[in-house]
């Protein structure tokens, strides 16, 4: 958030904000931080369950008790840490002379309230900046039109998206007797291929001279740019050099963490699966999960039938993959009743990622479907569960977004590939031809 030092502005902070990152609170430099009463109101009503959203809820609620100390709430409060602002809980009401959002949008609801409290503090605290900060840019605009300056919570937000790290570079014009010798002994120093610039660890090149052309990856483990061969994994073959990049990267033993991203119909799941059963030894257990986005953000308690009945409309994305791999061989292949003889001992385990929350992961690859739908904690604590000899796979559309309060420069995936590129556990391939069908293609092309 604001990092320059100046004029002390106030900050209201929306429920939004906190179930995104509960120490917001701590990202304000030396401002001055506003809590409307209805949010602590809808924490209350956040903090049971085991949700990400419960658990930043609860979080929030312990660091203000702890910050607030014998401390009334309704009076200013300081941040512990040096050049911190304070912080104070906001009535939603001023009284007579205050526009009430209420009256205004003809409806009582908890936005409105926030609103109000934000308006308040505008009315109390004359000749200071006053700005809502929210996840919801809904209520931003309502905030603007009631003349509040409003603005998103960008703290790990990615500035220019279309500079993303893309995992994979084409380089023109390489020496063709390079090209050569990396087909006969499989490896060149990078310098052949790449000048005086440094190559990006665990980074992806297509090298192209003329009609020849190679794909390759540089090791930084023994500083060389390797040869990768187009290689199947479980009947599925790579139909491009992203795919066969993507392959290579979950069949790589050193790499511990792996992202896919890419349209629908590129094979970001259909890899990812595809590649950790070609390993199935390796692992005690192969999860594939992804989070539960309710439709019209509706819990899928409305849902009718018992919890399976309620998952499986969620769960049948993967399914239908695992079908696709399947089908590649036989009934008769050890390899088809192997898949099915994998999902009934639980040696493959396709469940929603609430499930497997708090757990322990050790031996285990572990595919994260749909990773643009975390925040950017929630990848975190994630990665953070992996124990000995896991392996971690995202894979997701950063410009697919199904959550209200994330977009392509806040969501967990995009965080994952700025922050982690250049590090010797960590690959990312960008995956840009889809390979679904024509009619696909044409789809994502001009629609």
């Amino acid at each position: 958030m604001p990092k320059s030092k100046g004029e002390k502005k106030i900050f209201v902070l929306d429920t939004s904000v906190i179930i995104y990152e509960h120490n917001s609170i701590l990202n304000f430099d030396e401002h001055d931080i506003g809590i409307p009463i209805t949010v602590l109101e809808e924490l209350d009503n956040f903090k049971k369950g085991n949700d990400t959203k419960n658990f930043e809820a609860r979080e929030f609620i312990r660091l203000i008790d702890k910050l607030a100390k014998d401390q009334m709430l309704h009076h200013w409060n300081p941040i512990n840490g040096k050049g911190k602002g304070n912080f104070k809980v906001v009535m939603d009401t001023g009284g007579t002379g205050l526009v009430d959002a209420n009256k205004i949008f003809n409806e009582d609801k908890a936005d409105h309230r926030i609103l109000n409290s934000a308006l308040l503090l505008q009315k109390q605290e004359k000749g200071r900046k006053v700005i809502l900060v929210s996840k919801d840019v809904n209520l931003r605009l309502k905030a603007k039109a009631l003349g509040l300056q409003a603005e998103d919570y960008t703290t790990g937000k990615i500035q220019n998206i279309s500079s993303l790290h893309t995992g994979r570079t084409v380089v023109e014009e390489v020496d063709p007797n390079v090209i050569n010798l990396m087909y006969e002994k499989g490896y060149c120093p990078p310098g052949d291929v790449l000048g005086k610039d440094r190559p990006m660890k665990n980074h992806y090149y297509i090298l192209k001279s003329g009609k020849k052309s190679v794909l390759a990856f540089y090791n930084s483990a023994n500083g060389m740019v390797e040869q990768v061969e187009k290689r199947n994994a479980y009947g599925i073959k790579p139909r491009n050099a992203e795919q066969a990049f993507a392959i290579h990267a979950v069949l790589k033993p050193e790499i511990k963490l792996v992202s896919m991203q890419g349209v629908a119909g590129t094979g970001k799941t259909l890899i990812a699966l595809a590649a950790a059963l070609e390993q199935k030894r390796e692992f005690k257990q192969i999860y594939l999960a992804r989070p539960i986005v309710p439709l019209s953000n509706k819990d899928i308690g409305y849902l009718p039938g018992d919890i399976k009945s309620k998952l499986n409309p969620y769960m049948e994305p993967l399914w239908d993959n695992l079908k696709f791999i399947q089908n590649q061989y036989s009934e008769s292949d050890k390899e088809y009743s192997k898949i099915t003889e994998m999902v009934q001992n639980e040696k493959l385990v396709i469940t929603p990622l609430a499930y497997i929350r708090g757990r322990s992961l050790s031996n285990i690859c572990f595919i994260v479907d749909e990773a643009q739908n975390l925040t950017p904690h929630e990848v975190k604590t994630i990665i953070t569960r992996a124990g000995e000899n896991t392996k971690i796979i995202f894979t997701g559309d950063i410009h697919q977004i199904d959550t209200p309060y994330l977009d392509a420069q806040s969501n967990g995936l995009s965080y994952l590939i700025d922050r982690l590129k250049d590090h010797e556990l960590y690959a990312h391939v960008t995956l840009e031809k889809g390979e679904r069908s024509e009619l696909a293609n044409l789809a994502n092309e001009l629609l």
